[in-house]
């Protein structure tokens, strides 16, 4: 009887991109339709192309795309070329840099620039933009070129860049310790019911959904990380609320997580369900009115507007502010005339 089963390539020329462990509570499913869940800007067709060439891997045995994934499943994915993200290339790309000296910059980032190389973001990213303009930038520990810390694609705002290893090991010390300041504004669905507070919960990947974040509760607290989110409303727009969120911790989608855990998903965050109308009337010009605002800012309404840390060589403690950007501020003026009209 001939065997069907997609043969490994030499084990030289494959390179692994991804790597998930399948939930214990996992019903079976196509590991094609599984992987769609998992891996970012995966095409059906790119997954089961993959299958056929023998790059997906469970428990060490190459499957096709038919498999069905169960419980706790091993799953590998792997092609004949290195990730991209490991080939990093300089170019010539704007980039508004608020502070430099010979230790470190600050860079306001615009929304829709990704911070770093990954899947289906090989270009066009501020560590291309980075090692156009300075050699030799200290690695930090995921061998990423001067990057102490990130914010996401869609989120604008400041980020601190290392130019030696001591500003490197300096500033990423002060953000593990917590005393670094960071400060976020946000646009939020429903009015809050308190001026302020503090969110906790630990955070980690959804495990239906590699793309989202979640917060686990007290019984599977150990599937995530600890992260602290301090809130203040700043102002009241009626169906939404402008808030500034204090992080004392960095994980990723930290402020988009915790909002949505509490119930204030970010406005026009899609990944977390922020891009339909969640609070509000049913009347159509309060549909339009809302489409509009979505049209005017295209994104997670999220900057990243203050900066705090010390700096590595002098001590001095350091702070950077920059404004909330043209979109989020032209929808901000929208609801502010919209809520004047509820009463």
């Amino acid at each position: 009887m001939e065997d069907h089963t997609p043969k490994l390539p030499n084990e030289d020329n494959l390179y692994e991109h991804h790597a998930f462990t399948v939930d214990k509570g996992q019903a079976p499913l196509r590991i094609d339709k599984y992987l769609m869940n998992f891996v970012e800007n995966a095409t059906r067709s790119k997954i089961q192309n993959a299958a056929k060439n023998g790059g997906i891997h469970v428990n060490n045995v190459a499957v096709k795309s038919n498999y069905k994934v169960k419980p706790l499943d091993e799953i590998r994915v792997l092609f004949t070329h290195p990730p991209y993200e490991n080939l990093l290339v300089g170019e010539d790309l704007p980039i508004d840099i608020v502070y430099e000296d010979d230790e470190l910059l600050v860079v306001n980032k615009p929304a829709g620039m990704v911070v770093h190389p990954g899947h289906g973001n090989y270009s066009g990213t501020l560590i291309n933009a980075l090692i156009y303009r300075f050699d030799s930038l200290p690695n930090n520990s995921s061998e990423r070129p001067g990057l102490v810390h990130r914010i996401d694609k869609d989120t604008s705002g400041l980020l601190v860049v290392a130019k030696t290893e001591q500003a490197m090991a300096h500033l990423s010390l002060q953000f593990a310790e917590k005393t670094s300041e960071r400060e976020y504004v946000a646009l939020v669905w429903g009015n809050m019911e308190e001026d302020q507070g503090t969110i906790e919960g630990n955070i980690g990947r959804h495990p239906k959904n590699r793309l989202q974040n979640t917060v686990f509760l007290e019984e599977e607290a150990e599937k995530g990380k600890p992260a602290t989110t301090h809130y203040n409303v700043i102002e009241r727009l009626g169906y939404v609320t402008l808030v500034s969120c204090k992080l004392e911790t960095g994980r990723t989608h930290q402020i988009r997580v915790h909002m949505k855990h509490i119930g204030h998903t970010l406005f026009n965050d899609a990944r977390y369900g922020g891009d339909a109308i969640l609070k509000g009337t049913t009347f159509t010009k309060y549909k339009q009115f809302v489409d509009n605002c979505f049209k005017m800012l295209p994104r997670q309404a999220l900057h990243a507007k203050t900066l705090g840390f010390k700096h590595p060589k002098t001590g001095e403690f350091m702070r950077f502010e920059t404004p909330v950007p043209e979109d989020i501020q032209s929808c901000i003026e929208k609801w502010r005339g919209y809520s004047k009209h509820l009463g």
